[in-house]
């Protein structure tokens, strides 16, 4: 799609821009792109990459509302939400850090560092965990018991199994974490689903001031949250997150690292899930490929 098509597709909308625009292609359902309206408002586009997103976004919506109302920091106000078109005014702040789509190489828009990163982002996250499940539930939003969450694990399992193939490997590490009840929390909370630095916004000196990036979010295992932070940080960061959680009032477990660390190694699992519900055909070559499949 062409700038020119872009700008056709906001006016259609009430949304007047300049036909100055860049993007980012990294998003797997969005193409995301920053663009500038008549008066200098800056705005961030997301353009749907596929049909029948409609249901995704509408979710989506109400999961913005709702956690509007509960975190301290910024999240996006889509002011323009169809199967065509979200724009939202940018937020203050960048990623902590971005990917180039093509090399994969990674830029940082903070210090890797920063003193201020986990403080701040143990706060959000004990915001974002104590929204009140009836909340959730008048807003039509996924929740899951943690007889449930584990129950979907092992049903992906059997499903990405039989429909793309699975190293012996992986799959006799899936099966064990399944299988190991001292892993699993006997709660569950209202989480963000696909958190990691690409989706927190930060000032310069790494202080968390707004999450993006929410269509995954509902009531769940809230080690899915601490599983991005240890893929880019590592483990003794990932130790240093949950301690300070814990130091501000949040709720953990003694295996709750370890749970952390077996949600990160199952991304390749959730891929493959994803894949198969998308069904283009370059996720689920890339999926066989984590997966171990020959």
């Amino acid at each position: 799609m062409k700038n020119k098509d872009i700008q056709k597709l906001a006016e259609r909308n009430g949304l007047f821009l300049s036909d100055k625009m860049s993007f980012n292609e990294m998003g797997i359902d969005f193409k995301v792109g920053f663009a500038t309206d008549k008066d200098g408002t800056k705005w961030l586009l997301r353009i749907p990459r596929r049909a029948g997103l409609g249901k995704q976004i509408t979710n989506e919506l109400r999961i913005l509302q709702l956690v509007s109302k509960y975190l301290s920091v910024q999240v996006p106000d889509w002011r323009i939400a169809n199967e065509e078109l979200i724009a939202y005014p940018l937020l203050d702040g960048k990623p902590a850090l971005i990917y180039d789509a093509e090399t994969y190489e990674v830029t940082w828009n903070m210090s890797k560092d920063s003193e201020l990163y986990i403080p701040t982002l143990a706060k959000v996250l004990i915001e974002l965990h104590s929204i009140p499940k009836q909340e959730v539930l008048r807003n039509e939003l996924k929740v899951l018991t943690p007889e449930q969450v584990r129950n979907e694990i092992s049903e992906r399992l059997f499903l990405v199994k039989s429909e793309l193939g699975i190293s012996a490997e992986l799959e006799n590490r899936y099966q064990k974490w399944i299988d190991s009840d001292v892993l699993w929390p006997n709660f569950t909370k209202f989480i963000h689903g696909d958190l990691y630095a690409g989706h927190t916004l930060t000032h310069r000196n790494g202080e968390v001031c707004g999450i993006i990036d929410w269509s995954t979010a509902q009531v769940s295992d809230i080690a899915q949250d601490f599983s991005g932070h240890v893929t880019v940080f590592g483990e003794e960061s990932l130790k240093a997150l949950i301690s300070e959680y814990a130091k501000q009032g949040g709720v953990v477990w003694d295996k709750l690292f370890e749970q952390a660390i077996e949600r990160a190694a199952a991304a390749p699992l959730a891929y493959g899930y994803f894949a198969l519900e998308t069904q283009d055909e370059i996720h689920l070559n890339a999926a066989k490929l984590q997966l171990g499949v020959e």
